[in-house]
């Protein structure tokens, strides 16, 4: 949601710190916050005011009238104020409708005044601007402020002079105050436009010789402009409603949310509740809770809730894990029921999602069979038929009841079955797959015949073009009353190649000519092509860095369809206005802030230009174009009949719902002829009332479905048009967001703008008023099928819809991808691998998540084993591990490696090619030989040959012993790395016979010449194979292969590269010259030949 209400000390804070005014605003930042925990001697100490001045103390819990509720103690000392705060805190209050328990209080200084000084101003949104109210009398008797106070409306993008204060609003006021009062209020509205509120209201105000005086303040900002004002707010805690606890769950999912890209809400209602819901989209999750509320559960309803925007598996098997836990908490006497419902979605993977849902009901399905849990499911979208049958199947393994129901069955059907109102069906077998859509029969690549471009009543039209034009000079451009058609072409901004291959399969079906997007735009590459398929033909489409080359280059395009972030979606908009050619843009981001939205309308209204969105997944116009992934895949394209036109023309806000009445409308009459979901800002870009007067004026739509939403107005527009007899065709209508009537306390829902802020935006009076109007209105949304078809059929009967013969569509090839992930196909993979796996939310090692290698504190060691060698070693396993690449880090600049990575430092090269250069000198001379001496010692080991014999051997055959001898070190002048391990070994190592033997075949050795040691190549080489062996983590054989294949050098080698790099970084911290060898340390010899 966009507008959230903030504390009054939070809202006073920003006023103290930022406000820019010459009026003098007296009491900054007196004021103390107090709880039930509250020390009152370190409360004095940070606030010495408290102990020598008169106070006022009042709860500050989004509490409105306290006044009036004798909930403000006034001009008290501290002992007062201690002993009302005693008197009124951890205590039940009612507001209202809503009960709920004080706990937080603040304390400021009493301000001695008189009623004339006391004035009332308060600054709103609204979609035309910003209203500025003011009233010459404030306090608690100020009354119906609406109709009394004098009233400025500030348009968007536009600024408030003190003339205008003075002239418009400060007409009562005495001439004295006047010049103070102005210099505050505006700029108070600076600031309210800068921290970008939604809401801002101060009664009263006093006005006295010293100053101005906040006493009491309410206000809400504008949450999604967080990463605009962060500098400014700071990390703001947004209270819940009175009457509604805040709980930690709540905060949880919140946290998830705001670190996904998708959409994830919570809202506690009733935590000891039967009916818990897990709905997917915003939308919807209005529509179940209407249906709950409806047939009697509004008392057992527990939460309110909503994921949405294709979260990940893991973001799904988090949120469902928190709503499992909070229901199976305390028992209830009839059981508990869980609805897990939804819309049809249009591009979320409902598989995917349902996989992190099974995952939690595994892990709880103790508690929930202990809690008598039934579970009810409705979904739709891709692959959902996969998803339904791995939740049926869950069900099945655990015992848990679980009835699983797809796009047959009405979406709020389940809420029926769930309270007992209705029978559950016996659930038909269900399609393994969505298969629906395969190759052409005919295997031609060639684009098949038109089957049906119009609806049935609609004649057809030569004209393809509908420019918006200015009627006269000074007037705005005239929106098109067509904002698609057969010839319509688009360009895409953002790489989104998943929604583009959708619309082009989309115009294919629809035997378009040619694709409706010409281009991509996506400022993070370069010009180049990407490659998509029209049919079973590969094609490429131009992606342009930046706007002017696209618009240049495509001026037959004349929409944009919007796939920016919500941080750059404003700009990239505003930019797009600029080129004539445009008349309909799709902005799909959401959580865009509301000023920005309402200066793209301004723009838009100013250019002519038609906008859909934000917040929005598109809309459709079956046969000609559709936005991005509106109206989801092919099957459901082909399951909704949205290839060809029908009579039926919606606007819904949800994207979801939207998808959900595709589904109905092909269920119940012939089919849509165009559906555009607004979006569920509190500005959208176009009204309903935009696209209601756009399907009246349009001959092929032969009636309307307006699907509302609780807050706003827009829908009395609709009811005044049909009035007025502007709107003559039939009007099927139904606002959801009823049950908001039904709870005790505001919830706000999904959609930002689904929340009444007076009595006129409740869903239950525009329902009422709609109906009077003459619009068809149903009981419910379970009753909206039933409407349209009985609207339908009367259509049908007076001869005004021909229902026409249906023609199959042509069929498109599925993506391999796609066929691949409903498990249509298989392909041997190219690769294996079993050490890492890095494809689900965290990464793992050889089955080891990374969070638990870190928990358990494995070290380097820990994680060398796991990634090598695929065990948890023991501890004193890694130990070594670490100790041995300790001491091969390095050995000095002179052995080879590091003399050739110096000499690659030096001549100018990078890390990668010097580190390289170094490594590709190891081998048997330098630093392979620990491979070489494990398989040389445990071959003469294992053979059961003795030390000396074994000497004796190597010498007859004239080859040296790896891992014997050092050019420097002896048995007079030992190699401490080697005793430094050798200690370690003795101590740690459960068996060391191979260590032993090697240490026998070093005395023979070294009673010959002294320098013939085991160094330490070979220590680590038996005293690895040692540990290989005796560890109990490898068989014998085990044990054995990895020495075969190299594993014990890569010691060395991982060990050496940090040595090497070390070299690289200290040349370059030298800034050592390119070298060249001295000649005179090279003796230049002739051939042999030549010397003779």
């Amino acid at each position: 949601m966009s507008a959230k209400a903030i504390s009054e000390q939070t809202g006073k804070e920003f006023l103290y710190k930022h406000i820019c005014t010459s009026a003098a605003v007296q009491n900054r930042f007196l004021y103390a916050s107090v709880t039930a925990e509250t020390d009152w001697d370190r409360l004095t100490q940070e606030h010495p005011w408290l102990l020598k001045e008169r106070l006022v103390v009042k709860p500050d819990q989004l509490i409105k009238r306290r006044g009036k509720l004798g909930l403000v103690g006034i001009d008290l000392d501290l002992q007062g104020v201690k002993e009302w705060v005693k008197a009124h805190v951890m205590k039940e209050t009612t507001v209202g409708k809503a009960r709920g328990v004080l706990k937080n209080f603040l304390i400021e200084q009493f301000v001695q005044h008189t009623q004339e000084e006391e004035f009332y101003v308060c600054i709103y949104a609204t979609r035309e601007g910003d209203h500025v109210l003011f009233h010459h009398e404030g306090g608690v008797e100020v009354g119906d402020v609406d109709t009394k106070a004098q009233r400025l409306l500030v348009a968007v993008d536009e600024k408030l002079s003190e003339e205008q204060v003075k002239e418009k609003l400060l007409t009562h006021v005495p001439d004295e105050k006047k010049e103070v009062l102005a210099s505050f209020i505006v700029g108070l509205f600076n600031l309210y436009e800068d921290l970008y509120f939604t809401y801002l209201e101060i009664n009263p105000i006093v006005v006295t010789k010293d100053g101005v005086y906040v006493l009491d303040m309410a206000a809400k900002i504008d949450a999604t402009a967080d990463y605009i004002c962060k500098a400014k707010w700071g990390d703001v805690e947004f209270p819940p409603p009175f009457g509604r606890e805040a709980y930690p769950e709540e905060a949880y999912i919140a946290d998830l949310d705001a670190k996904s890209g998708a959409s994830l809400k919570l809202t506690l209602l009733n935590p000891r509740g039967r009916i818990w819901t897990m709905v997917a989209g915003g939308g919807a999750s209005v529509v179940y809770s209407d249906t709950i509320c409806d047939l009697g559960g509004v008392d057992e309803l527990a939460n309110y809730g909503e994921y949405s925007g294709a979260p990940s598996e893991q973001q799904t098997y988090d949120y469902a894990k928190t709503i499992l836990s909070l229901m199976t908490r305390e028992k209830h006497t009839q059981g508990k029921v869980l609805i897990i419902g939804g819309s049809i979605a249009n591009f979320t993977n409902v598989a995917a999602t349902f996989k992190g849902i099974v995952r939690a009901i595994k892990d709880y399905q103790g508690p929930l069979k202990e809690h008598e849990v039934t579970i009810f499911v409705r979904r739709g979208g891709p692959n959902y038929q996969e998803g339904l049958r791995v939740m049926g199947e869950v069900g099945k393994t655990t015992g848990i009841p679980i009835h699983v129901f797809g796009t047959e069955t009405h979406m709020t059907a389940i809420v029926g079955m769930a309270l007992g109102h209705r029978p559950i069906p016996n659930q038909p077998p269900m399609d393994a797959h969505t298969a629906n859509f395969l190759l052409n029969a005919s295997n031609s690549p060639v684009t098949p015949a038109t089957t049906r471009t119009a609806s049935f009543s609609e004649p057809r039209t030569s004209s393809e073009v509908n420019p918006a034009k200015k009627s006269k000079a000074d007037l705005p451009a005239a929106k098109p009353t067509t904002l698609f058609r057969k010839k319509t072409k688009s360009i895409v901004w953002g790489m989104q190649t998943r929604a583009v291959q959708g619309m082009l399969d989309f115009d294919y079906v629809c035997s378009r000519d040619d694709p409706s997007v010409a281009a991509m735009v996506y400022p993070f590459t370069g010009d180049h092509k990407q490659k998509f398929y029209w049919g079973h033909k590969e094609i490429l489409l131009p992606v342009y860095k930046n706007m002017a080359d696209a618009m240049k280059k495509h001026p037959e395009v004349d929409v944009l369809i919007s796939f920016a972030s919500l941080r750059s979606a404003f700009d990239s908009t505003m930019e797009t206005m600029q080129y004539p050619q445009i008349h309909t843009i799709a902005i799909i981001a959401e959580g865009i802030p509301e000023a920005q939205t309402r200066k793209i309308i301004k723009k838009a209204d100013e250019k002519g230009v038609a906008i859909i969105g934000p917040a929005t997944v598109g809309g459709i116009k079956p046969g000609c174009f559709k936005i991005g992934n509106t109206g989801g895949m092919l099957d459901n394209i082909l399951a909704s009949k949205l290839y060809r036109p029908g009579s039926v023309a919606y606007v819904s806000r949800s994207g979801g719902m939207s998808n959900e009445l595709n589904n109905i409308v092909s269920r119940t009459t012939d089919g849509v002829y165009e559906g555009v979901a607004i979006g569920g800002d509190r500005y959208p870009g176009s009204t309903f009332m935009d696209h209601v007067l756009r399907y009246q004026d349009t001959p092929g739509v032969q009636m309307i479905i307006v699907l509302g939403e609780v807050g706003g107005t827009e829908e009395y527009k609709i009811c005044q048009g049909i009035v007025e007899g502007r709107i003559t065709k039939p009007v099927v209508s139904w606002c959801i967001g009823t049950c908001a009537t039904m709870f005790t306390s505001e919830v706000q829902f999904g959609h930002a703008g689904a929340c009444a802020n007076q009595a006129s935006e409740t869903a239950v009076a525009k329902n009422q008023a709609l109906r009077d109007a003459g619009a068809y209105v149903p009981k419910s949304f379970d009753e909206l099928g039933d409407v349209v078809k009985t609207v339908y059929d009367e259509l049908v009967a007076n001869g005004t819809i021909t229902p026409a013969q249906e023609v199959p569509p042509p069929t498109v090839p599925m993506d391999y991808s796609w066929a691949r992930e409903l498990g249509l196909i298989r392909k041997p993979a190219s690769f294996m691998t079993s050490i890492c796996d890095e494809r689900g939310q965290e990464l793992i090692y050889a089955g080891m998540p990374i969070t638990e290698v870190f928990k358990e504190e494995m070290g380097l060691g820990g994680v060398l084993g796991l990634l090598w060698f695929q065990r948890r070693l023991p501890r004193y396993a890694c130990q070594f591990i670490e100790m041995c690449l300790m001491v091969t880090a390095d050995h000095g600049p002179a052995v080879s490696g590091a003399h050739n990575t110096i000499v690659c430092a030096r001549a100018g090269k990078d890390l990668i090619s010097s580190l390289t250069s170094g490594l590709l000198t190891i081998g048997d001379r330098f630093g392979g030989a620990l491979d070489a001496a494990a398989k040389l010692f445990s071959k003469a080991f294992d053979s059961g040959m003795l030390p000396m014999e074994f000497v004796n051997k190597m010498k007859k055959d004239g080859k040296l012993i790896m891992g014997i001898g050092h050019r420097v070190k002896s048995i007079n002048n030992p190699d401490m790395r080697v005793q430094i391990l050798k200690d370690f070994v003795k101590q740690q190592f459960p068996s060391t016979q191979l260590l032993d033997y090697a240490l026998d075949v070093e005395k023979i050795t070294t009673s010959k010449k002294p320098n013939l040691i085991l160094n330490v190549d070979g220590f680590i080489g038996v005293a690895f194979v040692d540990l290989l062996r005796t560890c109990g983590g490898f068989t014998r054989d085990e044990a054995d292969e990895f020495v075969e294949i190299g594993a014990l050098n890569g010691i060395f080698v991982l060990g050496r590269s940090m040595g090497f790099i070390g070299h690289y970084l200290d040349q370059k911290r030298l800034k050592q010259g390119l070298y060249r060898h001295p000649w005179d340390d090279i003796s230049y010899v002739l051939p042999e030949h030549m010397s003779m």
